[in-house]
């Protein structure tokens, strides 16, 4: 037997799913808030093996999905200006702001490179002196460190052709909005990546001043079963709670040299979140003294209106308060070969996640 092989054992899961039937009473909404537990709860089937009294429901976890289309804008913006390559990961290109995408920049000619790390961006940095490298960070807690040490790095090294343009955001917040505007959540399957970085306090708050049990999942078929479980005895029980099942990775004081990492280089913003608005300390950006490689900062950019496109309800499905197939636009218009809404664009979108474990099921 590999490794992983009894996370996919049917024999558990069977066993799992009928201690979830046999517990469940009443109606339960649990929402996942992490792109990865999105695809794969929708890959492997887990809504059909439970009751129908359970709703999944997938949260504001998609990076790419929250990220303002004002923010594109800008990253086209300075693409277009002369000796500036804008580094960015691919799931990010399909992305439209109000003027087109970044491969629509990239096809017109702009100089668009797409990197699978942050280092690697300091590295054409170093390699190509007479550029403007600007590095496009995005992602939660997850992703953050790695661009903080880049940052670090690049001050240590006297780097001064290196800049980030940050999209980074903080979890916690958005998590407790969605609760505080009386969105019906009974319970959070926290994210894991997240949560390996972090530790469970950020979820704290959510636990005690609004009795919603969080329960930290990992990512196998069996791993969200448990976690469905705990909730359902969570919330069965009524007594909410702050559990981990993804001990194997997890522990609860989390990943101290990654969180010295953002503390060093980041300090929190008022950021904006489709669906949710502006939320305070919500997101990251570079601290003053780090305020030479900001490219918000270095650089005049423009401010640009933040619009979805007309009839997109992708703000509505990150609340959990409508589905992918409740979009007008939804398999029409919208799909994975042509996104119209931020959530078909990445393989961690709701929409998309939908359209290819649900729709075309």
């Amino acid at each position: 037997m590999g490794r992983f092989d009894a996370y996919h054992s049917k024999v558990l899961c069977d066993h799992l799913c009928e201690q979830i039937h046999r517990l469940a009473k009443r109606p339960l909404r649990l929402m996942e808030v992490c792109g990865g537990h999105t695809m794969a709860i929708r890959k492997h089937g887990i809504p059909s093996l439970l009751p129908d009294i359970i709703s999944l429901l997938s949260g504001p976890g998609c990076p790419v999905c929250v990220t303002s289309p004002s923010f594109i804008d800008q990253a086209i913006y300075l693409a277009g200006q002369s000796n500036m390559i804008i580094c960015t990961y691919g799931d990010l290109l399909r992305v439209k702001g109000s003027n087109g995408s970044l491969e629509m920049a990239r096809t017109e000619g702009k100089n668009v490179r797409v990197i699978f790390s942050a280092l690697e961006a300091l590295e054409m940095a170093r390699r190509e002196p007479e550029k403007m490298i600007i590095f496009l960070g995005i992602g939660f807690e997850t992703t953050a460190p790695a661009t903080a040490a880049v940052i670090i790095q690049a001050k240590k090294h006297a780097i001064r052709n290196f800049f980030v343009l940050s999209a980074h955001k903080l979890m916690a917040p958005a998590m407790e909005a969605i609760v505080s505007n009386d969105i019906p959540i009974n319970g959070y399957i926290c994210p894991g990546h997240v949560s390996a970085i972090t530790g469970t306090s950020i979820y704290k708050k959510i636990v005690e001043d609004f009795r919603i049990g969080c329960v930290v999942s990992g990512f196998e078929p069996l791993d969200l079963l448990q976690t469905i479980f705990m909730l359902v005895r969570q919330a069965e029980t009524d007594r909410p709670a702050l559990d981990i099942q993804y001990s194997r990775v997890v522990k609860p004081w989390g990943n101290q040299k990654a969180i010295a990492l953002m503390e060093e280089a980041f300090e929190t913003v008022d950021d904006w979140w489709r669906g949710l608005g502006i939320l305070n300390a919500s997101g990251l950006k570079p601290k003053a003294s780090y305020h030479e490689f900001d490219a918000a900062e270095v650089f005049q950019i423009p401010a640009n209106n933040i619009s979805d496109p007309e009839g997109c309800i992708c703000g509505e499905i990150l609340k959990g308060l409508q589905l992918p197939v409740d979009c007008r636009l939804f398999g029409k218009s919208c799909t994975p070969e042509n996104p119209e809404g931020a959530c078909m664009v990445s393989s961690e979108g709701s929409c998309q996640t939908y359209y290819h474990y649900e729709h075309r099921r």
